[in-house]
């Protein structure tokens, strides 16, 4: 058994996903979305809750595996600089707990989890509510959190398989 938390970052809305995965089955564990908006929007303050709220989620449900989205270069410059600043909070706070970091693109989070990178946000939130068996369609933010532990979950699973396959396969060579 093994519990993923997921991490969309961003700069106002970092939403987060936990699961726990035993075998090839997912159960969801709990999501949300840490408000980083402060007095005076500063961004250090921002980045602070951020680096809080994943803190407490981390010692809230223990995970075992760490996920979060990569930056993706927009148009906006300097929109990318904040979110990889807030990446970077959301990663010391994992890293200081000793968790290993994973990290996926939108292309290949949306590909895991829809079947396809150039699904939209509605197709992952219902994708994540149906695998995930949920009685409601998760926020925008927590959606997509959700989705890259998710990613990380199969990922992994795939690893682990192939993995073995690849350890058969040297046995029945060596025999």
């Amino acid at each position: 058994m093994k519990i993923i938390l997921g991490i969309d970052p961003g700069s106002r809305f970092t939403g987060y996903g936990v699961i726990k995965q035993e075998n090839r089955q997912l159960t969801y564990l709990g999501s949300g979305c840490i408000k980083a908006l402060s007095q005076g929007d500063e961004l250090a303050s921002r980045l602070q809750t951020i680096f809080a709220g994943i803190s407490e989620i981390i010692i809230q449900f223990k995970p075992d595996m760490f996920a979060i989205e990569q930056v993706f270069m927009g148009v906006n410059p300097g929109g990318a600089l904040k979110l990889g600043q807030a990446r970077g909070a959301a990663i010391v706070a994992a890293t200081n707990t000793g968790l290993t970091i994973s990290e996926y693109s939108a292309r290949q989070i949306k590909q895991a989890v829809v079947g396809t990178g150039a699904a939209d946000k509605s197709q992952v939130q219902h994708m994540v509510k149906t695998l995930l068996k949920l009685p409601g369609t998760p926020q925008a933010d927590a959606a997509d959190a959700l989705a890259v532990a998710i990613c990380h979950a199969h990922s992994h699973t795939t690893i682990a398989r192939l993995a073995g396959q690849a350890s058969k396969t040297v046995r029945g060579r060596l025999r």
